[in-house]
Parts: structure tokens; C-alpha cells; sequence
């Protein structure tokens, strides 16, 4: 595996920081080979189809390497709901079920043998192929099973030079940005620090502590980051870049971000479950305008939704029919952009858009546009229900604490609004709460 020989050429370097704890790329190919023996042990063979449930660990990073070696179709399960877990382990109709924590549980599922996995997971077997089975959020309906041909997958990052960097991984283990900047790290020899929870203070003493380089993260929990005012309680001036996606950026948070870290690189990135993740560039450090340099990747705009095509595209899903791809292999992403020249700029999604009377409008519009009040720290904006123009805009807000009337504060964003936004995105009610719904994922819930 292309990994493995770059393990040995980076033995030495510090790998993963996690719990206090650090290994090298020595300790991780040791690793491997132990958890190697027990799949052994435990009869696990090639083609089984293995749930790996929980987040990063050293422990959990080693197991997934070693599945992969051993060319089993790895299932990531990383939520924290048990019900969805349970539901996923059902769809993946997988062989095995094996978790860690402080040492290895592998169990075999009772009724693995008898069930039907599909034509998609039995042509792969039938290529001694390692597998990855992903799982869209599922927030409006039944999780979509997708099944990535993981050899494939990694092979992008086999011309990844070195580098002597440190990232937090932040997103989830079972998340392809998350599984991003692990492959990342891995391919480049740099070193993976674990957090323990994603919470700012956290994930600040983090950086400060072990001099993190690299912070990739979403929009919504950089938004955190500053209401938190963790970045004055720690030293984060080792951050080069951070990088940020799973959801649009709001122009003017990104402006805030750029006054707070003057002297860091912000990366717009893009990536889908369905297609991987895309080599971006960020137009500046203050424009959310992004560019695809990627030879594995291209990209259209159609009717004004972005449709990629990629190598690293999942073979299909494994619940549901194909209606996302067209047939000759392009995915729609379900994302609304605009061109400008060689750059596009995401506004938003397609199922996100407010019909006013006929009207579009993206909640990230209109999220922006108050958000560069200074005495707003957090907004979503959302549908209501209209008799007259079938829908409207709805938003609820976070104020700094020293916001006392609350009245006059809901006049001043709704007087922001009426000059900033055409009449129909005015939102019609207002509502001023504590704190922002937002999922385990770090992207809104509206």
C-alpha cells in the first residue's frame, strides 16, 4: 500500500498527538501490524464488510489502516446518536462490528452470512479492492449509503510531498473532509493532533499548546471560535492556514476572521461524499471566490448548480437509486454558485432556498448581511410558513451580552436589512436566543 512505504520513509517523524499521547510513524506501522494480527484472529477476511465505530483515536487510525491492508469495505461511524448508529450498521449490512477504546471488541453480525450485500460491494470483493462505505446526513429522510472504491480513493495522495506541519483533525472520522486531512497527513508525514471534544477553548489550548499549523473546520465553528474569545485567552500565532467548508461562508464572518488572524491563510475547500475532495484556491484571504485546480476533478455549472465529475467518484449507492448522477458521470451537487471568470461562488443550497411570492432567496444572503452588525455574534436564517406570499424569511440572532433593549436591537437589524436587501429577503420575524442550533458536524441547522 502506497501508504505504508511512506510510513517507512517517515519513521522517525511524530505522527499522532492524542490524549497526551505521541507516536511516530514507527509506533503507527507496529500498530498496524498488531491490529493486522487480530483481524486474523478473529477471521475477518478479505471483502468482509467491518463497522468501525468511534472517532479518531490512535488506536481507531491504526484499525481503519489495517481493514484497509487487509482489503475489507470500511464503514466509519463517528455520530454520536445511537439510533442513527444502529440504522447505519443495518443499511451497511456489514460482517463485523468492531470498536475501540481502550483495547479492541470485534463481533461478528449474526446475520452477516445470510444477507444479500449487492451487486456494487460483491464486483468490488470480486477485485480484491479495499471499500469505504460513507452515509449522507440524512437530516430530510434515510441516510444514503455510498460505496467508495477505497484504493482508489487514496491513490490522489500518492505524490503528496513532505512536509513538516501539524493540523487538528477536526471533522469527523466518518466525514470524507475528515478522512481528508487524514489521508493528508499520512501521505505527507505530518502529525495529526486528536482533540478530545471540538469545543473552542479546546481546540484553542490545542494550538497552543502543540503549535498546530493547520485548523480545518467549518464556517460555523469559526463563528464559535470568535463569540468564545478563545483566540485572547490563547497563543495561536503558530496557525498558518485555516481551512474552511461543509457550508457557505458568510462574506462578512470572513471579513471578521481576516482582522483576527491578519497574518493567516484562509483556503476555501469543496468536496462532496459522492465525488471526494477538490484541490482549491481561494481567490484572496477575504473573497469566498474559490477555483478547482484539480486534474482528478471537473466541474459545471448548470442552471446555476455546480455539477462535478471525478476519479475519486463513489462506484454508486447502495440504497438508492443513481438519480444524483447523470449518465454520463456527472454529479449534481445541489449547490447554487455564480461564475465570475475562472472563480465561483457558492450562495447556498438548492433545498435551502426560501420561495418568497416566486422569489429566491439564500438564508446565507440574508445571514450576512446581519452579521455585519457589530452587537450580532450568530444567525440563522430560515422559512416560515406565509398565507400571502407562501413563504418568508425568518431569523434567529445571538447579541453580545451587553445588548440590554432588545427591542431597539430587532429595529436596528430590521432597518440594516431593508437597506442591504431587496424588500422580499427582509426577514418578517425575528427572534433572539441564547445560542444556535448547529449539528455534531458544525454546519446549521435550519
Amino acid at each position: 500500500m502506497i501508504l505504508i512505504d511512506k510510513f517507512r520513509a517517515f519513521q522517525q517523524s511524530l505522527s499522532i498527538i492524542d490524549k497526551n499521547r505521541t507516536f511516530t510513524y514507527e509506533d503507527l506501522l507496529n500498530e498496524i501490524e498488531f491490529y493486522t494480527s487480530i483481524l486474523v484472529q478473529e477471521d475477518v477476511k478479505s471483502g468482509d464488510i467491518v463497522c468501525l465505530i468511534g472517532d479518531y483515536s490512535f488506536e481507531a487510525i491504526s484499525l481503519f489502516l489495517a481493514l484497509m491492508l487487509k482489503n475489507c469495505i470500511i464503514v466509519p461511524i463517528a455520530t454520536k446518536n445511537e439510533s442513527e448508529s444502529i440504522e447505519r450498521i443495518s443499511i451497511s449490512k456489514c460482517d463485523f462490528i468492531a470498536s475501540v477504546n481502550e483495547k479492541i471488541s470485534i463481533k461478528r453480525c449474526s446475520d452477516s452470512s445470510n444477507s444479500d450485500k449487492g451487486n456494487l460491494v460483491n464486483e468490488l470483493k470480486s477485485k480484491g479492492k479495499a471499500g469505504l462505505i460513507l452515509f449522507s446526513s440524512g437530516s430530510t429522510g434515510k441516510p444514503k449509503a455510498m460505496l467508495h472504491d477505497l484504493d482508489n480513493l487514496v491513490s490522489v495522495y500518492a505524490d503528496r510531498k513532505p512536509k513538516n506541519l501539524r493540523f487538528i483533525v477536526f471533522l469527523l472520522f466518518d466525514h470524507i473532509g475528515g478522512l481528508n486531512t487524514m489521508l493528508n497527513c499520512l501521505s505527507m508525514g505530518a502529525t495529526m493532533i486528536i482533540p478530545e471534544k471540538r469545543e473552542p477553548e479546546h481546540v484553542a489550548h490545542l494550538i497552543e499548546k502543540y503549535h498546530v499549523n493547520v485548523l480545518p473546520t467549518s464556517p460555523t465553528f469559526l463563528n464559535l471560535l470568535l463569540m468564545s474569545e478563545a483566540y485572547k485567552k490563547f497563543d495561536l500565532s503558530s496557525l498558518l492556514m485555516i481551512t474552511y467548508g461543509t457550508e457557505p461562508m458568510p462574506e462578512s464572518l470572513l471579513l471578521r476572521l481576516r482582522e483576527i488572524f491578519p497574518k493567516v491563510n484562509f483556503l476555501q475547500t469543496f468536496g462532496t461524499s459522492e465525488t471526494g475532495i477538490a484541490k482549491t484556491v481561494s481567490k484572496s484571504n477575504n473573497s469566498t471566490l474559490l477555483k478547482f485546480e484539480d486534474e482528478n476533478q471537473e466541474f459545471k455549472v448548470v442552471d446555476g448548480e455546480l455539477w462535478i465529475r471525478s476519479k475519486t467518484q463513489i462506484l454508486g449507492y447502495l440504497n438508492y437509486g443513481n438519480e444524483s448522477f447523470t449518465q454520463d458521470g456527472w454529479f449534481k451537487t445541489g449547490d447554487i454558485v455564480v461564475r465570475e471568470g475562472d472563480f465561483i461562488r457558492i450562495i447556498g443550497r438548492k433545498k435551502d432556498v426560501i420561495n418568497v411570492g416566486g422569489e429566491k432567496v439564500f438564508p446565507q444572503e440574508v445571514e450576512s448581511v446581519v452579521l455585519q452588525l457589530s452587537f450580532v455574534t450568530d444567525v440563522t436564517a430560515y422559512s416560515l410558513p406565509n398565507s400571502i406570499t407562501g413563504e418568508s424569511v425568518g431569523i434567529d440572532v445571538v447579541l453580545k451580552p451587553e445588548v440590554s433593549d432588545v427591542a431597539e436591537a430587532k429595529r436596528l437589524i430590521r432597518n440594516h436589512c431593508k437597506k442591504y436587501l431587496e424588500s422580499y429577503k427582509v426577514p418578517t420575524k425575528i427572534n433572539v436566543l441564547d445560542a444556535i442550533k448547529y449539528s455534531e458536524r458544525f454546519k446549521k441547522k435550519r
